[in-house]
């Protein structure tokens, strides 16, 4: 795996495994079930991806949408590709919903809605919880 993905805390955030990508929990949840989807490829630019990781993306999309969706009920979802800091291609996955969603005890607002996401503002889970996130993640994710 590459330096993006292992900084996003594989293996122990690992929720799904594909060809070309791998599903991880974000480590801070700026809403709860805060994802990454990273390219397994060392390439730094979305173009530069082979062809069977961009049409994997349908399969992946598909699937990220439903789970997210049953889990927890999102109005919106936004991929963000951002990679300013890390340098390999992935998306944030955003869940968007108004007020606030529970798990484990901890409330989970989306503190940019109806705009933009405030990545910054997010619960940091601790290991307990990460641990409990995954399994429930991988578990919609069949």
């Amino acid at each position: 795996m590459n330096e993006t993905i292992r900084k996003f805390g594989w293996p122990a955030t690992l929720i799904k495994e594909f060809d070309h990508w791998v599903v991880l929990l974000r480590p801070a949840q700026p809403t709860l079930g805060s994802l990454v989807l990273a390219a397994k490829s060392d390439a730094t630019a979305f173009g530069d991806l082979p062809g069977e990781a961009h049409a994997e993306l349908k399969t992946i999309t598909a699937a990220i949408e439903a789970a997210l969706r049953d889990f927890t009920g999102y109005a919106k979802l936004n991929y963000l590709m951002l990679m300013m800091v890390d340098p390999h291609v992935h998306f944030h996955v955003i869940a968007r919903y108004e007020g606030e969603r529970e798990f484990g005890g901890v409330a989970f607002a989306d503190a940019g809605w109806p705009g933009v996401p405030q990545l910054g503002d997010a619960v940091k889970p601790d290991e307990r919880m990460r641990t409990a996130l995954v399994a429930e993640l991988t578990r919609r994710f069949g």
